[in-house]
């Protein structure tokens, strides 16, 4: 995962590690993979990508 330190002040360093993103044309969604397993986790509801997570390609 992204580290956060200090803690508290909502700032990621990094990136989140073990996922990726891959855009669905069909419906111009994102939607989050986990890297370990490749199963699908997260869908985005708007068209804009994660942020902090890589992108396929």
């Amino acid at each position: 995962m992204a580290k956060n330190k200090p803690y508290g002040d909502d700032h990621r360093q990094g990136a989140v590690k073990e996922r990726s993103q891959v855009h669905n044309p069909h419906n111009d969604r994102w939607i989050k993979r986990d890297t370990d397993t490749g199963k699908f986790i997260d869908q985005k509801a708007d068209q804009e990508p994660f942020k902090g997570v890589r992108k396929e390609r």
